[in-house]
């Protein structure tokens, strides 16, 4: 296994320096310092600790078996979040649909007849090397497989109460062991 560097540059510390430039930085630091590039490249974020070591194994199947350029982890939205319910807010105050801009009266009312939302949940991102260093960088390429998570695993810690929900769905894990 390779060993990285223990710290990176300190305009790479920040706290709103996005992940591009970390990993592009990790990737050179293993390419100079120990000769090896790797195919693919994982960000596995602290704040989803519920992840699972198969959930790993199968963004990485997913990657080889579907040709992507990515894979990211997602969760389905319950319909009271689905994007098709969310509005924005004019300066007057009025309210339109945010995805299509319509007024709220075309929305579509009952959640059955809402097509299924996903939202990537933070767990797993996985990245084909090349694309770090391509004409325009990115973590995600043109076709991104989407690895379905079970809820539980893909809580992301960014609140307290991300932490209390964490905590049930641990218990509930625990409690099926």
């Amino acid at each position: 296994m390779q060993q990285l560097p223990s710290l990176h540059p300190l305009a790479l510390a920040r706290d709103e320096t996005p992940h591009l430039p970390v990993v592009q930085h990790a990737v050179r630091w293993l390419d100079e310092h120990e000769g090896y590039r790797p195919d693919a490249v994982m960000i596995l974020q602290p704040t989803s600790p519920l992840r699972q070591p198969q959930h790993i194994s199968e963004a990485v199947a997913l990657l080889e078996r579907s040709g992507a350029d990515s894979v990211v982890g997602v969760g389905r939205e319950p319909a009271h979040y689905h994007p098709m319910r969310t509005v924005s807010i004019a300066v007057s105050g009025d309210a339109t649909l945010f995805v299509t801009g319509e007024p709220v009266r075309r929305r579509i009312n009952r959640r059955q007849d809402m097509p299924p939302a996903w939202a990537m949940n933070g767990a797993i991102y996985l990245l084909r090397t090349s694309l770090l260093f391509a004409a325009e960088p990115g973590l995600y390429g043109d076709r991104a497989a989407a690895y379905v998570m079970p809820d539980a695993s893909g809580i992301s810690i960014d609140s307290l109460e991300d932490w209390a929900a964490a905590e049930r769905a641990l218990e509930h894990i625990v409690d099926q062991t």
